[in-house]
């Protein structure tokens, strides 16, 4: 599937025809974003239809009697002891009744609030770099960006938000959180995290962040690896294609895909990825109910196919992540090696609002090849390798060292 269109201007209304996988939940603690990505392509037709004229909720009324949110407006109008902002109320107004849908996933955005969405899918932006979601009522990190100052300060994946800025953080939802954790670039952010029932306290310098999503490279015995850490609309597919070619080019005895840390991205470029490896066969199906909505397949030119490949997963590895380890490993193009992966199995879809703002909902969802939904259940790797603290504390990475040596053995 192509990614039709060009990326929105920073005022422009975002199209229809955008999906996410995993960073449209998990928040990117920097500025606004969240998981697990976004899908675009000319098949949204069929699937806005099916969501437009039938579906899940058709026995609910076609008009909501709000009469008595008015109701409420009135009495906080001529009562409240303060300020009050019209369009903050309406917008928290369409927060409340989008987030009664009780899906993490499903979030209305103001339109700036949409802007900062991309522009962070896309790596561009201020704060501290870790991803957040929300995992059995706690505020978990999901990962940390390459380079960031959440990685380099140490947060891990799966620590768990106790407190922001000696607050405490236990009841906030991943919007309050990443109202608390951004900031300009030079501020410091104190948090404090649990981890393996320890508190950790940490002080971290926001900065300003641009990040490829792609990076690779072809070691000195002849393994390529190529770290992908978001899949992004601008980059991730060129870049990989990029390593494609040079892997090719210089014969690589093998592949190294890591995956780690990796919240996910837009569905399209998480298509494109897998279709390096496989061709036209089915990388993804996306379901409402018992109701297949639609299949995608890969394309018909695998640059690597049939190179051993191993890839490298971790709770952190989410959405469009999970897609591309479960794709190969279905078909058998790649072995996983490291930790089972964060567990995110829905699509998300971006719909303008007439009225303002931009609604990310819940539309589908999706299985791998081999017809399994691994939502809140995660993909277990084919050899699990967990890193000791004296692993890290001595920034040993004994998963990467153990994809390393299988690609060398196959």
């Amino acid at each position: 599937m192509k990614q039709p269109g060009k990326r929105p201007e920073p005022e422009a209304a975002m199209p229809k025809t955008k999906k996410t996988l995993g960073w449209g939940s998990v928040a990117t603690i920097a500025v606004l974003a969240v998981v697990v990505g976004f899908v675009a392509g000319s098949r949204f037709g069929n699937v806005l239809s099916f969501l437009h004229f039938g579906g899940q909720n058709s026995n609910l009324p076609t008009q909501l009697d709000l009469s008595s949110v008015q109701d409420v407006y009135q009495k906080l109008r001529d009562q409240f002891d303060g300020n009050l902002d019209a369009q903050k109320l309406i917008d928290g107004a369409k927060k409340g009744l989008v987030q009664a849908s009780g899906d993490p996933y499903t979030v209305y955005f103001t339109d700036q609030e949409a802007t900062q969405f991309l522009s962070d899918l896309d790596g561009k932006f201020s704060g501290i770099g870790a991803e957040l979601d929300k995992k059995d009522n706690n505020l978990v990190v999901v990962s940390t960006l390459d380079d960031s100052p959440a990685q380099k300060a140490g947060l891990q994946a799966n620590d768990i938000i106790a407190k922001v800025n000696d607050q405490d953080a236990t009841s906030w939802s991943i919007d309050q959180a990443v109202a608390q954790i951004r900031g300009d670039k030079g501020t410091t952010v104190k948090l404090a995290v649990v981890r393996n029932q320890q508190l950790k306290e940490f002080s971290i310098v926001r900065d300003d962040i641009i990040n490829p999503s792609v990076k690779y490279e072809v070691t000195s015995d002849n393994i390529g690896y190529m770290r992908i850490s978001r899949f992004a609309e601008t980059d991730t597919v060129t870049l990989a294609q990029q390593a494609a070619n040079q892997f090719k080019q210089k014969g690589v005895k093998g592949v190294v895909l890591d995956l780690r840390g990796d919240g996910g991205g837009y569905l399209g470029a998480a298509q494109e990825i897998a279709g390096l490896w496989l061709k036209d066969q089915v990388v993804v199906q996306e379901k409402r109910g018992d109701t297949v909505v639609d299949t995608l397949k890969s394309g018909g030119n695998p640059l690597l196919s049939g190179i051993p490949t191993v890839v490298l997963i971790d709770g952190g590895s989410a959405s469009a992540s999970e897609i591309v380890a479960g794709a190969l490993h279905d078909h058998n193009a790649a072995k996983l090696v490291g930790e089972k992966s964060f567990g995110k199995g829905s699509v998300q879809q971006i719909e303008q609002v007439g009225s303002g703002g931009q609604l990310k909902v819940t539309i589908a969802k999706w299985y791998t090849p081999n017809g399994k939904n691994i939502n809140k259940e995660g993909i277990m790797p084919d050899v699990i390798v967990k890193p000791t603290d004296a692993d890290i504390a001595a920034a040993k990475d004994v998963q990467k060292d153990k994809a390393f040596d299988l690609v060398k053995n196959q």
